[in-house]
């Protein structure tokens, strides 16, 4: 089965990060945001910017009025939004990818998932210290890995999103994708 590696999303003109004292205010404004088709990625602050949580929304600064409006309409509490300058304040990417031949590692942020190759069936996971790794890791391997639940419908840590968010690039690659 060919395999690609996923080309880097190239960065927003003009971007910028909201920043969340919250995990949870982070993932709501992602999925509020996404379903207000804005074009938005959750990404890891850099350390300097870090004053809460360890997740942060990238967005498209030219849309910084409508973004701020539709979170306080959907009572999003973020701490602030914040340019991203070129060279200064370089974003973390959350999902990282080891080849090891036969299988593949996806790693978001301290999660990982493993999964061989050619059949997808999901062959390990781990990291993260949270109290619903177990869970998720026992209903995850020996599935495949379109046919395995989403671990953000399971468990409700940063440990259960940094996970499916492995899952999903998984699929990517399995497909071929890029």
């Amino acid at each position: 089965m060919p395999f690609f590696k996923r080309d880097k999303k190239p960065e927003f003109e003009g971007g910028g990060l909201v920043l969340f004292h919250e995990v949870q205010e982070a993932m709501k404004a992602e999925k509020v945001l996404k379903n207000a088709d804005y074009t938005v990625k959750l990404v890891a602050p850099p350390p300097e910017l870090r004053k809460g949580c360890d997740l942060a929304v990238e967005i498209n600064l030219v849309e910084q009025p409508g973004i701020e409006r539709l979170l306080a309409q959907k009572n999003v509490i973020y701490m602030y939004i914040t340019p991203l300058k070129n060279g200064t304040r370089e974003i973390l990417e959350i999902v990282k990818v080891t080849d090891f031949g036969q299988w593949l590692m996806v790693k978001a942020g301290n999660m990982k998932l493993t999964f061989e190759k050619e059949t997808g069936e999901i062959v390990n996971t781990s990291g993260g210290g949270c109290p619903d790794i177990p869970v998720m890791h026992m209903k995850l391997i020996g599935k495949k890995l379109e046919e395995a639940p989403k671990p953000k419908d399971i468990g409700f840590t940063l440990c259960s999103l940094m996970l499916d968010k492995a899952l999903e690039e998984s699929i990517i690659l399995q497909k071929g994708g890029s």
